[in-house]
């Protein structure tokens, strides 16, 4: 460096964006400062010599002049010292540095040279990394707490539905250990048949369109122990470490036991309802036939007397016999109508006129009627009354409320003895009341019509009203009763309309 003149190491030096400040070694005054120095702490070289440790740094204590001298002191005693120094600018303003003093024998004097730079920014940088960093390990513990307490189990899937990541939960649903669960194939866990196709068929739909599918399976945990679970999979992309079908599903077995249960009784419902409006028939039945059937065998007998002595012709032989054969297809009619009405159980809902149901039932009805001398009136709504229901289930719905109303019309003078049937429809229901003119409800314990605890005598308004009521609920609509004016009762139900009539 021979080649290089005295001035020149000046502006070497000058040129430094690292700040130096230049202090006696023996009385710690400034001696001289480069251009760095003097724009940080915006003093003149001129405005820095006379100064002091208290005139150019920060109040705190840990700033005080007595620390000052003894870091400048440590480097003259051990050729260096290095501290964290604030110093305070011309207008104020704190400065957080780091600084380091350095021995310097110079021909004239020992000096301690300080250098140093401003730390603010990256201190600063430091305390919001280590923010972050205590942010991201909170989250973690709290994510990882979360997975531990939830109950829906993660899996993530190949697409050859092995397992390539399992949660606790999922351990947990399956009985098997997390480390036990990763590289099995997941379809072997659900039964065989529909389950294993069902997994099968939602991996293959969110391969194809990405989206989420819905599904239920049945899983085998155990020889003796199998649990129904229910969940949603999609595709997963996290970079490169975790990608496949993520399949997030939870334990449903009581719902699906419950779903069954609800089937066997809705079977049961049906077997009962049925069994129930056969047993209201079986009398009028019996005495509908016993008419044609006694009334053939009076024309066969008298036929048979004239043959036997003689004194019947071809035409009254003719006669009687016709008769007696229009009596036995009368009563094959009433057979034929009963057999039909018993054997057609339809288990679906469909689109039907609540005015046909009434004209079907009309035929029993009107024979329970005439039974106990009671006149059936029928006000048809002159629209169609378009419902969705089940068919032969609300036809008896109308058979249990119209046989309980000519029961109790039938203890009434002969003059009362009326019940209306009437139909209607709006613009969201089909609406079936069923009208007399008996003692009404006053009697009935409050809550208990339709619960199938409560009958006014051996032969009605007990299953009935009960099997009536689970029928039309379970069809989405509503049975209810109430007083009618100026005596007896009302029972109406509604119907879900057809949305498209």
């Amino acid at each position: 460096m021979s080649d290089l003149a005295p001035s020149d190491y000046e502006r070497l030096v000058e040129s430094l964006r690292y700040c130096v400040l230049v202090h006696d070694a023996a009385t710690k005054d400034i001696l001289w400062a480069n251009r760095a120095a003097s724009e940080l702490l915006e003093f003149t070289v001129e405005e820095l010599k006379p100064l002091k440790a208290p005139d150019m740094s920060s109040p705190a204590k840990r700033y005080r002049r007595s620390v000052g001298r003894r870091w400048l002191q440590e480097a003259v005693d051990n050729g260096a010292a290095v501290i964290e120094w604030t110093y305070r600018a011309k207008s104020g303003r704190e400065v957080l540095t780091e600084a380091i003093a350095i021995r310097v024998e110079l021909s004239a004097r020992t000096v301690v040279m300080v250098q140093f730079r401003d730390i603010e920014q990256e201190t600063s940088m430091r305390r919001d990394l280590t923010r972050t960093e205590a942010d991201l390990t909170r989250t973690e513990a709290r994510l990882a707490a979360f997975l531990r307490n939830m109950a829906e189990g993660i899996l993530v899937l190949d697409d050859d539905s092995r397992i390539t990541y399992a949660s606790e939960a999922a351990s947990e649903l399956l009985k098997v250990p997390v480390a036990s669960l990763v590289g099995e194939r997941f379809t072997e866990f659900c039964r065989a048949g529909q389950s294993r196709e069902s997994v099968r068929r939602a991996l293959q739909l969110t391969t194809a369109d990405g989206g989420s599918q819905s599904l239920r399976y049945e899983v085998e945990l155990s020889a003796e122990e199998r649990r129904w679970h229910a969940g949603s999979c999609q595709n997963i992309g996290i970079e490169n470490d975790l990608s496949g079908h993520l399949l997030l599903f939870h334990d449903v077995t009581e719902h699906v036991r419950t779903e069954q249960e609800h089937e066997r009784d809705s079977q049961y419902l049906n077997y009962l309802a049925r069994y129930n409006a056969m047993g209201d028939m079986a009398m009028a039945i019996a005495h509908e036939l016993a008419q044609p059937l006694a009334a053939a065998t009076n024309f066969i007998a008298g036929t048979q007397s004239r043959l036997d002595d003689g004194r019947s012709g071809h035409d009254e032989v003719s006669w009687g016999l016709g008769e007696a054969r229009k009596q036995i297809d009368r009563a094959n009619q009433i057979v034929r109508s009963l057999r039909e009405y018993v054997t057609q159980l339809e288990e679906s809902q469909q689109i039907v006129d609540l005015n046909d149901i009434v004209d079907e039932c009309a035929y029993f009805i009107d024979i329970r009627a005439r039974q106990k001398g009671v006149h059936v009136e029928y006000l048809r709504a002159h629209d169609t009354v378009a419902v969705v229901c089940e068919r032969v289930l609300t036809g008896q719905v109308i058979l249990n409320l119209c046989f309980n109303a000519i029961d109790e019309m039938a203890e009434w003078p002969a003059a009362d003895r009326i019940v209306t049937v009437r139909t209607d429809i709006t613009e969201t229901e089909g609406v079936v009341s069923v009208e007399d003119h008996g003692k009404g409800l006053s009697h009935i314990p409050d809550g208990r019509i339709f619960d199938g605890a409560f009958t006014s005598k051996s032969t009605g308004h007990g299953i009935g009203l009960a099997l009536s009521h689970r029928i039309i609920s379970r069809q989405g609509g509503t049975l209810s009763a109430r007083e009618n004016d100026p005596h007896g009762a009302v029972f109406t139900f509604t119907l879900p309309a057809d949305p498209n009539h």
